[in-house]
């Protein structure tokens, strides 16, 4: 019997989602049937000698300081950008020109402009695969809350919340890091972790934000220069210089659902002691889901048709076989990670490759999430007026 073919990748940024990658690219075919072997071929960063070492961690076979050079070579299949997000449309565009799968993080670009131009390109190339990385979809508790909605068990959809909580940005004295330069990564909470609580809500409930009223803050305008990264953010030395923050540290706004539904957004990064909160709730005429990342094995249902008596949110482990992606892993009751999204992420991906299978989230739809955070910022500069979502169904 022969061996499944190789799938040889590039992944282009040597940072933190860099190193969360390669570890799904390692793992997914090592608990998943795939009918191809992913293979990290090169890992590309800025600096040579750090982008050696994380080669050598991530268990990348080589290390190059030229995406060009890598994107144009013929014996890479997949290229894999987790870069920030003013370079991934360039990367993008080179790469789907040059005959390769591509697989972008979140969020897809930095305007809707270029956004869009990734969105034709990917239709330019029906044979390739183009996804984006909102890998929070392959939580299995939200997998199943979307098989639950699509199911009809929630009924007509109401109401939706949204918080995206995290606190590494508290201290005004935390470094200034890529994060906070708008020509870098567009925006700052909106784009960073506001852009998950769209695409989720979107997502779960099928149905397309039509219009938002916003508001938009920065709390800290100046941050010292970085010394040294560590994680999401870093350390600085004592006395240096600081640097002025250009977007957002939090953002809130309500928006309109094609169907009728509502919906209460906030995301922040200063919300002290909630280190990755990510919560959704929806509520429709049969029935409520709710979630939080920080308990990420668990959904919470309401069945608004359980007899009276026995109504009430009933807490559902998700670990067993017959929950998404659950199967492959460990047995009932033994939780899963926040890596472990990645990996069925690349195992979405790998077979969306080998069987043809449409692949979500498409570039399209991931556009239609940039639209949303345009329509926010758009809404926020204009003292929260109702703003309606570019493209959006009336």
């Amino acid at each position: 019997m022969s061996s499944p073919p190789v799938l040889r990748v590039a992944i282009v940024g040597a940072g933190f989602m860099g190193k969360m990658h390669a570890h799904a690219w390692r793992t997914a075919h090592r608990f998943f049937s795939l009918d191809a072997i992913p293979e990290i071929a090169v890992l590309v960063g800025r600096d040579a000698a750090r982008t050696a070492d994380a080669a050598r961690e991530f268990g990348a076979l080589a290390a190059s300081t030229d995406w060009r050079e890598v994107v144009a070579r013929a014996d890479i299949d997949v290229v894999d950008i987790c870069t920030p997000g003013d370079t991934h449309a360039e990367i993008t565009l080179a790469a789907l020109a040059a005959g390769k799968h591509v697989l972008c993080e979140k969020p897809l670009a930095n305007s809707v402009v270029d956004a869009e131009r990734m969105v034709v390109a990917a239709a330019a190339a029906p044979d390739l695969v183009a996804m984006c990385g909102f890998s929070y979809r392959r939580t299995p508790a939200l997998s199943l809350a979307r098989e639950l909605v699509t199911a009809g068990r929630l009924g007509e959809i109401r109401h939706v919340r949204a918080q995206y909580l995290q606190d590494w940005l508290s201290d005004p004295d935390a470094p200034f890091t890529w994060r906070l330069d708008r020509e870098r990564a567009g925006s700052g909470t909106l784009g960073d972790i506001g852009a998950h609580s769209i695409d989720t809500a979107q997502w779960l409930s099928g149905e397309r934000i039509t219009a938002v009223s916003a508001l938009t803050r920065t709390f800290v305008t100046d941050r010292p220069e970085l010394t040294e990264q560590v994680g999401l953010g870093g350390r600085a030395v004592q006395g240096a210089s600081r640097r002025d923050v250009t977007v957002d540290d939090a953002a809130a706004f309500t928006a309109t659902f094609a169907g009728g539904a509502i919906g209460v957004f906030e995301a922040t990064r200063m919300a002290t002691g909630r280190r990755n909160a990510n919560r959704i709730e929806i509520n429709g005429s049969r029935g409520s889901i709710s979630f939080d990342f920080e308990r990420l094995n668990e959904l919470e249902f309401y069945d608004a048709t359980d007899p009276a008596g026995e109504q009430g949110f009933r807490r559902i482990q998700v670990t067993e076989p017959e929950h998404p992606y659950a199967a492959a892993w460990w047995p009932a009751g033994h939780g899963l990670g926040y890596e472990h999204g990645f990996t069925h992420q690349i195992v979405d991906f790998v077979r969306a490759i080998t069987a043809g299978t449409t692949v979500s989230p498409s570039f399209a739809e991931a556009a239609q999430v940039q639209r949303v955070l345009a329509a926010v910022e758009d809404s926020a500069a204009r003292g929260s007026i109702m703003t309606a979502v570019e493209g959006a169904p009336s």
